[in-house]
């Protein structure tokens, strides 16, 4: 039998790899394992080796200490993987099938998954719709950022590659399949964004490089990128993007005037969440601050894209209201400029066949975006330091060191 190593969240600030049994097709007890998800059979599911698997922002939230997340609960749920072992009610997916995992579990027998919301799962997580792997609140399912992962509803959820060969050589690309690629083009797609629209993207972080790259893909004609962060704006710029250094120019819409001539966009994509800053040299943390600022600089009847994460329990917020996800937000503001959001995780599979195709093909060129940057599973601690620090990389984890 296999070991398996695996990362798991060790309290604030603080990750560790760790071994961890090898899994299987039942769903076991363990940190952030919901009761009434303990013994859930899972004959529906496989077993994959995993050939990447990448640190989140998500994530980071999560090892900041700014969610309920219990100590030693395994992290990771963007999973690239190939097929080891399948369970007796899998049909379709094959052993040595090469497979990107949705990072929404989804059953695909409810209303929901019926209806393409594949975010809001009905069947998975006793607490609401919607569950993930390696994520608090969320069911318990096991974090992929391990050697092997379970993954159930096989059949229904996993995206094969076509060609294995192919897909390693693209897999840096390929591995943003699971997560931030779907995520950002989300953002885009929910803001409307068209050919010769102009677009700001609120966060230079890797959800934000792949909405802007997503927007390039849609056609749009500018896309300004806003940060606090010098190091991930040069990434933005890497590939096209205009950018304003919310740092050192706290007035956003005096920034767009001076390069649309006109202090407002088409429409914005918000991909920093609850954990954003005021603007200017010596901001302090203040969560409302980029939905209101989209409201500012978005044209009246502009949509809002959402994909940054907001949560309803927070310790570490800045004050009562803010640890329960209660924000002071200029709901007025988006009335009156009758603004449309949209909200809440992205429906993977409605997009990731889509964006497959077009990484295949050569069009989208979405590791290069984000800077993807391959590390060993022993460095991921080190990752999660650096990534905390602001690095403008995406770190792809290798555990069996498989990417060339």
């Amino acid at each position: 039998m296999f070991g398996n190593r695996a990362v798991a969240y060790m309290g604030s600030g603080k990750v560790e790899v760790q071994d961890i049994g090898f899994p299987d097709l039942v769903l076991r007890d363990g940190p952030g394992v919901n009761p009434l998800n303990v013994g859930r059979k899972c004959d529906h599911g496989v077993i994959l080796k995993v050939v990447t698997t990448n640190i989140c922002g998500s994530d980071q939230h999560m090892v900041r200490g700014r969610t309920t997340a219990p100590t030693g609960l395994v992290l990771g749920h963007e999973i690239t993987g190939e097929v080891i072992e399948v369970g007796r009610d899998v049909e379709f997916i094959k052993k040595g099938d090469l497979v990107s995992v949705p990072f929404n579990i989804a059953c695909g027998r409810c209303r929901s998954c019926k209806e393409r919301d594949t975010h809001i799962c009905e069947n998975v997580n006793p607490d609401r719709p919607g569950s993930a792997y390696g994520y608090v609140d969320m069911g318990g399912w096991v974090g992929g950022q391990s050697e092997y992962v379970m993954v159930p509803y096989a059949d229904f959820q996993l995206l094969k590659f076509p060609d294995k060969d192919q897909a390693m050589e693209k897999i840096r690309d390929l591995t943003m399949l699971s997560d931030i690629f779907p995520t950002g083009y989300h953002g885009a797609v929910s803001a409307g964004v068209k050919p010769g629209s102009t677009v700001y993207i609120a966060g230079a972080g890797p959800v934000g490089l792949a909405a802007a790259h997503s927007a390039q893909l849609l056609g749009a004609a500018v896309v300004i990128v806003g940060d606090l962060n010098e190091e991930r704006l040069a990434q933005a710029r890497s590939f096209g993007c205009e950018t304003v250094n919310l740092r050192n120019h706290s007035n956003l819409g005096e920034q767009i005037d001076q390069i649309l001539g006109a202090p407002e966009v088409d429409c914005a994509v918000d991909c920093v969440g609850f954990e954003a800053s005021a603007h200017g040299a010596n901001a302090v943390e203040a969560p409302a601050t980029v939905l209101n600022s989209i409201m500012q600089i978005t044209r009246a009847g502009g949509r809002l894209g959402i994909p940054g994460l907001y949560v309803t329990g927070d310790p570490g917020g800045i004050d009562e209201d803010a640890k329960f996800g209660t924000l002071k937000i200029r709901l007025g503001l988006g009335w009156a400029k009758a603004h449309t959001f949209v909200t809440g995780q992205t429906p993977v599979m409605k997009y990731h066949r889509d964006l497959m195709a077009a990484i295949l093909s050569g069009r989208a060129q979405i590791a290069k975006a984000v800077n993807a940057t391959v590390i060993s599973l022993e460095e991921a601690p080190k990752a999660y330091q650096d990534f905390d620090k602001g690095a403008a990389r995406k770190f792809v984890i290798d555990p069996h060191g498989l990417v060339k």
